[in-house]
């Protein structure tokens, strides 16, 4: 890993501006500032504003850590979390978890209970849950690819039962497969007016790639190619701006002979699939999340580390 260096200058040249529309997007004098770091792998960074904390996962670690806003403290918010991975936040701002050794998706209640919401479909075991959002219809939407249960890092090794898959949980609780035919999905979210729902096709080759379907009362349609890694490039988590904008936690493909450097970071791609600016970062970036008071702070999970960045616009309510 690259040592990390706070920008004493503005702009920050770790903000890569790629096409002319990123600069109404980017504040001049706003910089990347690493907010904490020690993590083996870090994952599914939600905001809490209600209490001012980020919550970020820690795969490998099996915890839940939370970082303080007031204080800029780093401690555990849950150990063990079963190799939680995504979270997201429901309606109602109860906590959604994805965990991979428990192979289930979770919500935690106001009192701290936790609630099962999905583990099988037919009968059979969920692979590992892995990424969730929450529509405006209050439905509950997550991908489950098998990376959780390959080995014993991010999980225990266990039989694949199911296809890789997205699911739905219905607002009344059943729980609906929607598509099956992607190689691993991954990160996923919906576009501003929830019209569109994005999913990273995560192991497609030759190029990784977000898919965009029609989403309409809880069904999707047609669909087309959002945005395209290109080359050694590949996506993870991402979430969408109110523009409409894909902030993309960005890295190399893992390939042979690929140099990893200055594919680590978050890609920013425009509604209509141009590669718009790149946020580059020491290490490779997992997921990323909106936050702070205004909803105009961006929060990168990156491997060992947890990033942030105040950006000229805010992150989709929800």
């Amino acid at each position: 890993m690259n040592p990390f260096e706070p920008s004493v200058r503005y702009p920050d040249p770790r903000i890569e501006v790629l096409d002319e529309r990123f600069l109404k997007l980017r504040l001049f004098s706003a910089t990347v500032e690493r907010l904490a770091t020690g993590l083996r792998w870090a994952e599914g960074p939600v905001w809490f504003g209600d209490g001012r904390y980020l919550l970020v996962s820690d795969i490998p670690s099996d915890r839940i850590v939370r970082w303080d806003e007031t204080s800029g403290a780093l401690s555990d918010f849950r150990a063990p979390s079963h190799n939680a991975n995504g979270n997201a936040r429901d309606l109602q701002g109860r906590l959604l978890t994805c965990e991979h050794l428990a192979r289930r998706v979770t919500r935690t209640e106001y009192d701290g209970s936790i609630t099962v919401l999905a583990e099988r479909f037919d009968g059979k075991r969920l692979n590992s849950p892995n990424d969730i959002v929450c529509a405006s219809d209050g439905s509950i939407w997550f991908t489950d690819p098998s990376f959780g249960i390959s080995g014993y890092w991010e999980g225990e090794p266990a039989r694949q039962e199911l296809p890789h898959a997205v699911y739905r949980i219905a607002p009344g609780g059943e729980l609906q497969q929607v598509i099956t035919d992607l190689a691993a999905p991954n990160g996923l979210a919906f576009s501003p007016d929830g019209s569109l729902l994005y999913v990273v096709e995560s192991r497609a080759t030759p190029h990784r790639r977000i898919w965009a379907y029609e989403h309409r009362d809880g069904r999707l349609g047609e669909r087309r190619v959002a945005a395209d890694a290109k080359g050694p490039g590949a996506f993870d988590g991402f979430r969408v701006d109110v523009e409409g904008n894909l902030w993309c936690g960005f890295g190399s493909n893992g390939a042979p002979g690929v140099d990893p450097q200055g594919l680590d970071g978050v890609r920013v791609f425009a509604p209509d699939g141009t590669a718009i600016a790149h946020i580059h970062l020491p290490e490779r970036c997992a997921n990323v999340c909106f936050g702070g008071r205004h909803r105009n702070r961006l929060f990168m999970a990156a491997s060992h580390s947890v990033y942030a960045l105040y950006v000229n616009t805010q992150g989709a309510a929800g």
